[in-house]
């Protein structure tokens, strides 16, 4: 069971970032897929989350209306707008067994991506 982000980079303050997560091992339709950053000398919070069937999301509320998390039936994706320097992390996808509420028990995780904002 593998989960593996991509999509990161250095970009500009304003800029545009679209992270995707894939999986291999099981089949992503079935899972809730959460995404989730870690910036130096902080703890890991969670950004977005998107149910199995796409009917459900959820946003931190700092990338509100800048961040959109959607899902086909092999990809997760993460599109960053708007992009400032705060939102400078790791960013990791995880995958969960659809539970009641979205994104509290991940049961798989994925190696991250780096995304720098700066100029």
């Amino acid at each position: 069971v593998q989960l593996q982000a991509s999509g990161g980079g250095l970009v500009q303050p304003g800029g545009s970032l679209r992270l995707s997560c894939a999986a291999s091992g099981f089949t992503l339709d079935d899972y809730t897929i959460g995404w989730f950053r870690q910036a130096p000398g902080k703890e890991r919070e969670g950004v977005s989350c998107i149910s199995h069937n796409a009917g459900n999301t959820k946003y931190l509320d700092s990338v509100k209306g800048r961040f959109t998390i959607s899902r086909d039936n092999a990809m997760v994706y993460l599109q960053m707008n708007n992009l400032k320097p705060e939102d400078t992390a790791i960013y990791y996808c995880a995958a969960e067994w659809p539970r009641k509420r979205l994104c509290t028990g991940m049961d798989y995780w994925g190696k991250g991506t780096q995304v720098t904002v700066s100029s």
